[in-house]
């Protein structure tokens, strides 16, 4: 089977019109499909050689993906495939549409809700709702328009906002500082002078009847006191007094500083408050049933949000429309196992800061050094302990 792909040359003008990939193992269905989206949209190709499955996609790079297959098991296996096999899938933002027919709907719209997928069409038999499919194609191009692919999420905003809340106990903490320091400093120069006279009158003490009286003839004691006197008045004095003077406008420049920022800290609070409203989102990567609602209970008496997938290259896709505060990454997966998930996560740009959690069986080291190594931040042995869970998520939080 042949597929048609766009040819760029040099030099050539990138069309600004919306690149669409209609995916099926059946050539006719793509020809219908494409027949009836050429009216409105020019750049549309098909794939239909699952052989080429990766590199049509990957050399396409489309704007919409039409999974037009007969059945949507093939559907979500030319999906996933997508993620197992590929390397941008997960990276390129793209809507995907998926044909179905009235048997596949409830698991369709399951499917959709849960953001595997964009949406659907009741499609089959052939033209069941025609026009709805290019409805669907300009609501996802509505959707990229608004979301584009730079566009920060609510959860992105709260993260940076928490993170601004944080500024003021800082900034309290190094204005203490500074202020505890400046007193010390101010302290010390008072009891550095006073311990500056003690020496001199001890000195001339043992000039005139210490020890060292034999050292020198003194003829003027009281001339002596005085001259010590005037050195410590005019010299000493002076100069702790020009020093700890240069003290005083530090200690101003501190609480007009604290003045300065007050309105700024009291926004990072309003910013905190609206932040702690957007709940952390956690994906759980595990295809156990009964791991995943271990896990929820865990979670649920705590202020987190909390989404499942059931392989790797789910877990790929979720990232796609989601972006979790922190992945909880079972090592041993159906697909991709947990390391190589991992591998691709983080070599995602915008995935690349997203702390990684590798849950294990074991905690052999061969495991653990190749889960650091792929990015993990850190990992916990199974079974899982409530307490050590919580307390790892609360620290990558933090």
């Amino acid at each position: 089977m042949e597929t048609t792909l766009p040819c760029t040359g040099a030099g050539e003008a990138v069309s600004t019109t919306p690149r669409i990939l209609i995916a099926t193992d059946v050539v006719a269905d793509a020809d219908v499909v494409r027949k009836l989206l050429a009216d409105e949209f020019e750049d549309t190709r098909a794939s239909t050689d699952p052989a080429r499955v990766v590199t049509d996609f990957e050399t396409y790079k489309p704007d919409i993906l039409v999974l037009a297959f007969n059945g949507l098991e093939k559907a979500e296996r030319y999906y996933l495939g997508l993620y197992r096999l590929g390397t941008l899938v997960h990276a390129l933002p793209h809507r995907t549409l998926i044909l179905s027919n009235k048997n596949d709907l409830p698991r369709v719209y399951d499917l959709c809700r849960k953001e595997y997928f964009d949406d659907y069409i009741l499609f089959w038999p052939t033209g069941h709702d025609a026009p709805r499919l290019h409805m669907a194609v300009h609501h996802a191009l509505r959707q990229i328009d608004v979301t584009g692919t730079d566009a920060p999420k609510l959860a992105e905003f709260a993260r940076q906002s928490r993170r601004i809340a944080e500024l003021e106990g800082l900034l309290e903490a190094s204005l203490k500082c500074g202020s505890e320091r400046l007193a010390a400093a101010g302290s010390s120069l008072h009891q550095a002078g006073k311990d500056i006279d003690a020496a001199l009158d001890g000195f001339s003490r043992s000039l005139s009847e210490g020890e060292n009286r034999h050292l020198v003839e003194l003829r003027d004691q009281a001339g002596l006191k005085r001259e010590l006197e005037k050195l410590k008045s005019a010299q000493i004095h002076k100069r702790l007094a020009e020093i700890e003077g240069a003290i005083g406008p530090a200690r101003n420049w501190l609480d007009e500083l604290k003045e300065e920022v007050a309105p700024a800290l009291a926004a990072a609070r309003v910013l905190g408050t609206l932040a702690d409203q957007v709940r952390p989102l956690i994906l759980l990567i595990d295809d156990d049933p009964f791991q995943q609602r271990l896990v929820q209970q865990m979670l649920e008496s705590q202020a987190f949000e909390l989404i499942c997938a059931g392989s790797g290259a789910e877990g790929l896709a979720v990232l796609r429309k989601r972006r979790p505060d922190i992945v909880l990454m079972d090592y041993a997966l159906p697909d991709i196992d947990g390391i190589e998930a991992t591998r691709r996560l983080k070599g995602v740009v915008q995935f690349a800061e997203i702390p990684v959690v590798m849950i294990t069986g074991n905690s052999e080291k061969t495991v653990v050094v190749a889960s650091l190594n792929a990015g993990a931040a850190d990992f916990i042995v199974k079974p899982l302990d409530r307490e050590r869970l919580l307390a790892k998520i609360g620290g990558l939080l933090r």
